[in-house]
């Protein structure tokens, strides 16, 4: 399997926002958004793997400025990481106004994919190739982020599973939070 740089897959996606993907106020639901962060992230993962991929995990969504009916909105992907079989895609979201130029940038966030077999097993995708020090940084970057995950999903998977009903409303106490529970479903 030959490497395959990051230019090779980078991928931009550019799409009128029109009424229907809009809320009350004219501003674009974040769900809406979502959906074409996941169709970007696909088409640069299944270029880069020459694959059909699926989406692991999203990471790192913040909607920094809202998008407005009219708007033209570009998401900008490539790959920044690459394991066995998954891929790190960021994707840059900007929002054009066309009448007078103005460009937002709405948010950055990154999608883990993983490749498929046509039996549906994981594949091993190409390596990447790093042809600049942007490349390096995202790579490293992307690398520590997948390693952060792997800490959350451990600390959600077993420290808290852990914890009994009452220790977890004792440590709940100090919060912005009441515990109302009735007799019948009260915590020991």
């Amino acid at each position: 399997m030959e490497a395959k740089s990051v230019n090779s897959s980078r991928t931009t996606i550019t799409e009128l926002m029109i009424p229907s993907f809009a809320n009350f106020s004219g501003k674009v639901h974040g769900g809406t958004l979502l959906s074409l962060m996941d169709k970007v992230a696909y088409v640069c993962a299944a270029k880069h793997s020459g694959a059909y991929c699926v989406t692991v995990s999203v990471d790192g969504v913040e909607f920094r400025e809202s998008v407005e009916v009219g708007e033209l909105v570009s998401l900008a992907a490539s790959i920044n990481y690459v394991g066995n079989s998954s891929m790190i895609v960021g994707i840059r979201v900007e929002s054009l106004k066309p009448k007078t130029g103005e460009v937002k940038h709405t948010n950055s966030c990154y999608f883990t994919m993983v490749a498929k077999n046509e039996d549906g097993s994981l594949m091993t995708v190409p390596e990447l190739i790093l042809e600049s020090h942007v490349d390096i940084r995202r790579f490293h970057d992307a690398k520590k982020l997948k390693e952060k995950r792997k800490e959350i999903t451990d600390l959600l998977h077993r420290e808290f599973k852990d914890m009994t009903d009452k220790e977890i409303s004792d440590n709940l106490r100090e919060n912005r939070c009441i515990i109302a529970l009735t007799s019948s479903n009260s915590v020991d």
